[in-house]
């Protein structure tokens, strides 16, 4: 007889409604009834039993963190899972977050479209509180840093990309971008601005704008992160489940990652160690946050359904957003 263990779980990091995978041997499924696993004392949905694997849905917790995985019929096994704790709430991301130089996270309230909402961009500290930053941009879509600690968002519905003032006043910095969405900086200044119909924009420090590629139209937005070489890395859901990820070279060249498809691929990119994450956002399961390697396949390393955007701190601090929450995952990647 097999001896009941449990060797991983894998992801080793995930957000409620996740799917997550205990992996080892001689589990007990061989029953009338599924065995019973609980994560932080609370009981989760088994979606597939064998022998070598149980695969669960993680249901909602409260504070995140280290968090205990207990399988029935595994008598003194005990694994974990690191869940990151919600951070924000009330929003409606479209795209990345993003971080400030001090820390400061910034989200949205994008809203339908032509919507003016009441808050446009909200501002949360390191230590959670969230604020009001600005008001009065419709539809804003995506959110960037420029080198100098300036916070620039893009208004899908009206093509502008604005500058956002400390005192959250937003200025006009470059029109006629199409369903603005997608933004990155490079560190010359140059900001890179994705048009949902599949141009990608070049515009300088003054504002003015050049078509820099062409790519096939989106559904829903172009999100870009800028690698450390200098390569603009770009996503966009289209009506496939089997996406490319694109890399745009400097001279304005497309190329494709061979063998690299996500799901409705959603926000991107790379962390302190010039690393490039992508969040999927496939139903089914499979969904959430994945390491893209220079070289090799993608591995899931944060299960979630639903994820929209992905930011990390100057530090390597990570936050993941669904539509409709701020996630922080206590420990790093």
């Amino acid at each position: 007889m097999v001896q009941s263990r449990i060797t991983a779980v894998r992801p080793v990091s995930a957000i409620p409604g996740g799917r997550v995978t205990i992996e080892g041997s001689g589990f007990p499924t061989d029953e009338q009834r599924l065995p019973e696993v609980t994560i932080g004392g609370q009981r989760a949905r088994v979606v597939y039993a064998s022998p070598s694997g149980v695969s669960v849905l993680v249901p909602a917790l409260g504070d995140g963190g280290r968090t205990p995985i207990r399988l029935e019929g595994v008598p003194g096994e005990t694994a974990f899972l690191d869940l990151a704790a919600p951070l924000a709430t009330g929003l409606h991301q479209v795209d990345n977050p993003v971080f400030d130089l001090e820390g400061n996270l910034y989200v949205t309230y994008s809203g339908t479209r032509g919507q003016e909402v009441p808050v446009s961009i909200f501002r949360v500290r390191p230590n959670g509180t969230r604020e009001t930053f600005s008001s009065g941009i419709v539809n804003p879509t995506s959110l960037a840093i420029d080198p100098e600690g300036r916070l620039y968002v893009s208004s899908r519905f009206e093509g502008i990309v604005y500058r956002v003032d400390l005192d959250g006043t937003a200025t006009p910095f470059a029109s006629d971008l199409g369903i603005a969405c997608g933004l990155a900086f490079a560190a010359d200044g140059t900001l890179f601005v994705g048009d949902r119909s599949g141009t990608i924009f070049r515009v300088n420090r003054d504002g003015r704008a050049e078509a820099l590629a062409a790519l096939p139209a989106s559904v829903a937005a172009f999100h870009l992160a800028l690698a450390p070489d200098g390569a603009l890395h770009v996503t966009g859901p289209t009506l496939s489940s089997h996406d490319q990820l694109y890399r745009i070279a400097p001279d304005g060249t497309v190329s494709v990652r061979d063998g690299v498809v996500f799901g409705r691929p959603q926000g991107l990119a790379f962390d302190t160690q010039g690393t490039l994450f992508v969040v999927e956002a496939l139903a089914g399961g499979s969904g959430g946050l994945y390491r893209v390697p220079a070289d090799g396949v993608p591995e899931l390393v944060l299960a979630g359904p639903g994820l929209i955007g992905v930011a990390f701190d100057r530090h390597g601090g990570l936050v993941v957003c669904s539509n409709d929450t701020a996630y922080r995952l206590l420990k790093p990647m």
